[in-house]
């Protein structure tokens, strides 16, 4: 398929939006945060469609679905993914053999792990002490009281999002069953007191950042469990933080979202880089519509 795009061949492209059964209005199943769906919806189809394009939504796992009838497919909100792991790659990886898909199927193997944090600190990111535990018992859940230094944990699916399955442990607790290969973090309080703080890159670019509150007496930052959103202008120096892990990959994603959490020190830890399917605060980055479909005709054209 030629990927090549001019100006005049953009009025009637078509481009599909990968959400999901959880999230696409109208069905029966639908998460409390899809209005998040909505948000994104209602931000990309009019900048799209001041391009000549038409932006819709449309379940991954459409059996009737004909990706290759589709200009592009851009990854959006398919949150369903993490319980459905080898259906999902097996499909995107058929997507992007029919249409062009932002991001690539490459990109979303390797970031899908939470283990690609690893090569990141490699490269220069810093994190959150991390002890990665593919099975987990009783006994690592002690030791890692002890390996990490700290009587308060989270821990995290290695494969996850949402903070589905995430649990908050302090030393002596009851010990939930955890099935799935985790991550264990000291938890950090200044999640609870400035918050987790987002930046948003559009090919590459910087486009906006907020800071994600919790609840009071929380400290998930997600909106399913109270959290709040503000804008912010970052420092130069935060944001540099940002854009370093940004530079850390081999070529820019149409859109990624660096989270991150100030440490002691005052500098900046990596908690994700979300490449695969994060809401995109459109509310607090008003602009952010009209860069992503820039951003889309420009690699459309390039076949980038």
């Amino acid at each position: 398929m030629d990927a090549t795009v001019s100006h005049d061949k953009r009025a009637g492209m078509k481009i599909a939006y990968l959400a999901s059964r959880v999230t696409l209005p109208g069905s029966d199943i639908r998460r409390g945060d899809a209005f998040e769906h909505d948000y994104m919806m209602n931000a990309l189809v009019p900048a799209f469609a001041a391009q000549g394009m038409t932006l819709i939504d449309i379940s991954w796992d459409d059996a009737e679905a004909d990706w290759a009838s589709f200009d592009a497919a851009i990854i959006g909100t398919t949150w369903d993914y993490w319980d459905r792991l080898d259906e999902f790659l097996a499909t995107i990886e058929r997507i992007g053999q029919r249409t062009r898909l932002f991001n690539p199927s490459e990109l979303v193997l390797w970031n899908i792990r939470k283990t690609y944090l690893r090569h990141l600190e490699m490269n220069g990111a810093k994190l959150i002490p991390t002890l990665w535990l593919d099975t987990v018992t009783r006994e690592d859940v002690e030791n890692a009281f002890d390996m990490l230094g700290s009587d308060d944990l989270v821990f995290k699916r290695q494969v996850g999002a949402g903070a589905k399955d995430q649990h908050r442990l302090k030393r002596g607790a009851p010990i939930p069953d955890m099935p799935h290969a985790m991550m264990a973090q000291p938890f950090i309080k200044m999640i609870q007191d400035e918050g987790e703080i987002s930046f948003i890159f559009i090919d590459g670019e910087f486009s906006h950042a907020l800071v994600k509150r919790a609840a009071s007496g929380d400290y998930r930052i997600q909106s399913s469990y109270g959290g709040t959103e503000q804008a912010v202008t970052p420092s130069p120096a935060d944001l540099a933080s940002a854009q370093a892990v940004i530079l850390m990959l081999d070529t820019a994603p149409l859109y990624g979202r660096v989270d991150m959490l100030r440490g002691e020190a005052g500098d900046l830890l990596l908690m994700e880089l979300e490449l695969i399917e994060p809401y995109l605060y459109p509310h607090e980055g008003p602009g952010l519509g009209a860069k992503m479909a820039s951003a889309i005709v420009r690699r459309l054209r390039s076949g980038s």
